[in-house]
C-alpha cells in the first residue's frame, strides 16, 4: 500500500501511532539545532554574525563564539540594544542573527525590531527561543504565546515556525540568503526529528507532509507533529485528512491554504500560540475574502498557561493530537454535502441533444 506520508521519516511514521513517539524518536528542541547550523553557516557566509543576549549556552550559540570570537558579541540582559546595535550592523553589510527568547525579543524590544529593524527594512535575523508555551516549565514570564501574533503584525516581516530540527537547520540558511528582516520561532523542548533531508523548505511556500480529502489541517511549529498523530488517530476511524506544514506565517502560502479549502471542504488549524493574530487567524481570513469554508482553530485560549512538563501543559491547553481530533470531528459536522453534479456530455452528444430538442420544439408548433 502506497504511504500517504511525504518527506516523513519511516521510522516516524511507524511511531505516529504510538504513545511512545516522543520517548523513541530521535528528539531535539529546535534552538539547539539553530545553534549547531548558525555554526555551520558561519563558515559558508562570513558577514554573518551572532548578537547575543545571555542565551550563548541555552541556544548553543557558545559554538559560534568560540570558533568565530571576532564575529560574536554578547550584550548582556539588554534586548534593546541588541536589537539596535544588529540594525546598525546590517548598514555595514553584515548579517546579524540576534539571538534571545521569543518573550524579549518581540515584546520587550519590540520598539527597536519594530522602528529600527522593521520600518527600515534592515538584513537582521532575529531568531527567538521558547516559544509559545513550549517553555512549559518556565512559566508564564517565559511563555511566549503571542509571538507569532505579534510578529506577523509587523508590516514587511516574514515570520518562520519551523516544525522539527531538519527544517529548522534549512530554515536558518534561507533566512541568511532571504534579503530583509526574518523571525526564527524556536521550541524550548524538544521535538521529534520528522523529515529526510528531500523536505523541500523555500519561505513562503508551506509543504503537504500527508495525503487526505476529507478534510485539511494546517500546523506550525510543535504542533506538526500532534496534528500527524491525529490524522492517524482519525485514519482509524476512516477519515482520511492532508496534514500541511504551514513553516512560513508570513508571507502565508495562499495558494496551498486555497487548494486544501477546495479540495477538501473542511479546514483545522493547529498552533502552539494564542488563538488570536496567528496561524488561525492568517488562514481564516484568507478564506473569508477567497473561498468560504468551514474552518476551527486550534491554540491557546483567552488564558495565560502555568508551569508544568511540556507535554502535560499543552494537553492542559487545548493543544495535543486529541483536541485536533475533536475540531476535526466538530468541522466535519459543518461540511455541507458535495451535491450531484450533471454528467458531463462531450461535445458531439451536447450537439445531438440541442437538434433533438430543437426538432421536437418546431414539431410541437406546427401542432
Amino acid at each position: 500500500m502506497k504511504s500517504s506520508y511525504r518527506y516523513i521519516l519511516p521510522e516516524v511514521q511507524t511511531l505516529l501511532s504510538s504513545k511512545d513517539l516522543f520517548a523513541k524518536a530521535k528528539g531535539e528542541p529546535t534552538r539547539l539545532t539553530y545553534g549547531e547550523a548558525l555554526l555551520a553557516l558561519g563558515s559558508e557566509n562570513p558577514n554573518v554574525v551572532s548578537l547575543d543576549a545571555d542565551v550563548s549556552k541555552p541556544m548553543k550559540t557558545f559554538l559560534f563564539a568560540a570558533k568565530y570570537p571576532e564575529r560574536s558579541f554578547n550584550f548582556g540582559i539588554a534586548e534593546q540594544n541588541m536589537m539596535a546595535a544588529a540594525a546598525g550592523m546590517a548598514t555595514t553589510g553584515l548579517i546579524p542573527f540576534a539571538n534571545t527568547y521569543a518573550i524579549f525579543a518581540c515584546m520587550r524590544a519590540l520598539d527597536q525590531v519594530r522602528n529600527s529593524i522593521h520600518y527600515p527594512r534592515m538584513n537582521v535575523k532575529i531568531a527567538a527561543s521558547h516559544c509559545g508555551i513550549t517553555p512549559g516549565p518556565d512559566g508564564v514570564t517565559h511563555q511566549a504565546q503571542e509571538d507569532l501574533s505579534i510578529m506577523r503584525a509587523l508590516a514587511g516581516s516574514t515570520v518562520i515556525a519551523p516544525a522539527d530540527p531538519t527544517s529548522t537547520q534549512m530554515a536558518v540558511f534561507a533566512a541568511a540568503d532571504y534579503q530583509g528582516p526574518v523571525y526564527l520561532s524556536l521550541t524550548r523542548d524538544p521535538v521529534p526529528v520528522l523529515y529526510d533531508e528531500r523536505f523541500p523548505f523555500k519561505i513562503g511556500k508551506a509543504v503537504l507532509i500527508r495525503e487526505g480529502s476529507d478534510a485539511a489541517i494546517i500546523a506550525n511549529r510543535d504542533m506538526v507533529v500532534q496534528a500527524l498523530i491525529a490524522a492517524e488517530l482519525l485514519s482509524r476511524k476512516g477519515i482520511e485528512v492532508r496534514v500541511i506544514d504551514c513553516h512560513t506565517l508570513k508571507p502565508l502560502d495562499e495558494s496551498m491554504v486555497l487548494k486544501a479549502a477546495r479540495d477538501t471542504g473542511a479546514i483545522v488549524t493547529a498552533e502552539n500560540n494564542i488563538i488570536y493574530g496567528g496561524l488561525g487567524s492568517a488562514v481564516a481570513e484568507l478564506l473569508v475574502e477567497k473561498h468560504p469554508t468551514p474552518m476551527k482553530r486550534v491554540g491557546v485560549g483567552n488564558t495565560f498557561a502555568e508551569s508544568g512538563p511540556y507535554l502535560d501543559v499543552i494537553d492542559k491547553y487545548g493543544l495535543t493530537a486529541r483536541h485536533i481530533v475533536k475540531a476535526v470531528a466538530g468541522v466535519l459536522k459543518r461540511k455541507p454535502a458535495r451535491s450531484a453534479q450533471p454528467p458531463v456530455l462531450s461535445k458531439a452528444k451536447a450537439c445531438a441533444e440541442l437538434r433533438k430538442s430543437r426538432t421536437q420544439s418546431h414539431a410541437g408548433r406546427k401542432h
